[in-house]
């Protein structure tokens, strides 16, 4: 009789035994399944959103002095050597190697036009671009077309605009086509039109004043991006938004640091209810393992058992465990998430890192109860009989 038809027996007549190993390391796999699952759609989600809450690299002419300001407050300054930057020359940035990583991109042109009579700051943008790079914003109205601006908060307080009303720009009547609410930011102070249209008004036709690039270089330090944008666009100056990237790579890290550290406490419960079910299994089967060893069977035979009854069960009990999590992950993701494909999606490499963790975690958990056999002494045992 090989020492596998004994394990198989063994565990037909313990059923229950059997049945509470299968479970401690069916749940402890589950969960490790479900988090990691539930984990990575988060991630993919909130890499989604994070693309979508604006710029986090800027863009701006290349210049040779300091600008004395802070906090949207002048205290001086004056700008040489500014380089304008060509709308042309924005093709560039779909060449870089990251250039995958990058959501959208915002040509802005600035320019002090008169209102009304009031001296007011113009942007041009591309109003196509505004979901992504701009997503705070709350419209009253309509996105302005060629003929039409749209007013912040402020500005329209200043000069009694209203929605559907015109305004005169540089002796060009335009009506507003929408105004925005409150953002506390400088979008409050300033009038929006079409990009094209802006740089009709300013007289400077195919020329930005800066470019909003919003970008979520997750699987790569955006200090390459920089670089990669300050290669295509020599006579510009590229910066990132640090307090944003870094905010966002932090988010990210601690929801994987969290995934770990889960993983880890349930792990560590399956391996003892494994531990403490085989000693008590250990315990009750004295006279059968001292029959064994009366019989001429060796330590290492004893121990054999124990490992080729925790084998059997723990295999079955790792593929169990991957579609049990897999399922527990495609319910959970439906109540705190908008994107299921990324965790219920078939994974065969995890599958196969579930069944080997099983496996790890129930051979380690048993090496004690299988040393503990082997050292029965049989005289003792069968005197118990």
């Amino acid at each position: 009789m090989r020492l596998t038809d004994i394990s198989i027996k063994n565990l037909i007549r313990r059923k229950a035994k059997a049945g509470f190993i299968m479970a401690g390391l069916v749940v402890g796999v589950a969960a490790m399944v479900a988090v990691i699952g539930f984990v990575r759609s988060m991630t993919a989600e909130i890499n989604h959103k994070m693309e979508r809450y604006g710029a986090n690299i800027l863009i701006l002419p290349k210049t040779e002095d300091l600008q004395l300001s802070y906090g949207g407050l002048n205290l001086g300054g004056v700008s040489v050597g500014v380089q304008p930057i060509r709308q042309a020359d924005l093709h560039r940035l779909s060449t870089i190697k990251n250039a995958a990583n990058i959501a959208a991109t915002g040509p802005t042109l600035l320019g002090v036009v008169s209102a009304n009579g009031r001296d007011v700051l113009l942007a041009g943008i591309e109003m196509n671009r505004v979901e992504v790079l701009k997503p705070w914003w709350s419209l009253s109205g309509s996105r302005p077309d060629s003929n039409a601006v749209l007013a912040g908060a402020q500005t329209a307080s200043l000069l009694n605009l209203t929605i559907g009303q015109t305004v005169d720009i540089n002796g060009r009547r335009m009506h507003v086509s929408g105004i925005l609410g409150t953002t506390g930011s400088q979008d409050d102070q300033l009038l929006f039109a079409e990009l094209s249209t802006a740089q009709v008004i300013l007289g400077k036709q195919g020329q930005i004043s800066m470019v909003e690039v919003a970008a979520l270089c997750h699987d790569c330090p955006i200090d390459d991006m920089v670089q990669q944008i300050s290669g295509a666009l020599p006579d510009a100056k590229v910066m990132a938004i640090q307090q944003v990237v870094k905010g966002r790579m932090d988010t990210l890290h601690r929801f994987s640091a969290f995934s770990m550290g889960m993983s880890a406490v349930v792990i560590l419960v399956g391996s003892l209810v494994v531990l403490t079910t085989m000693m008590s299994s250990v315990r009750e089967r004295k006279e059968e393992i001292g029959i064994f060893r009366a019989m001429g069977f060796r330590k290492s035979h004893i121990m054999g058992i124990i490992f080729s009854e925790v084998a059997m069960i723990s295999g079955p009990a790792g593929l169990i465990g991957y579609l049990a999590g897999t399922g527990a992950t495609f319910i959970a993701v439906r109540f705190f998430s908008d994107m299921d494909h990324a965790a219920t999606a078939w994974d065969p490499l995890l599958c196969g890192g579930a069944i080997l963790l099983a496996m790890v975690v129930g051979l380690t958990a048993s090496v004690y109860p299988a040393i503990m056999a082997a050292r029965l002494d049989p005289n003792t045992a069968l005197r118990s009989l």
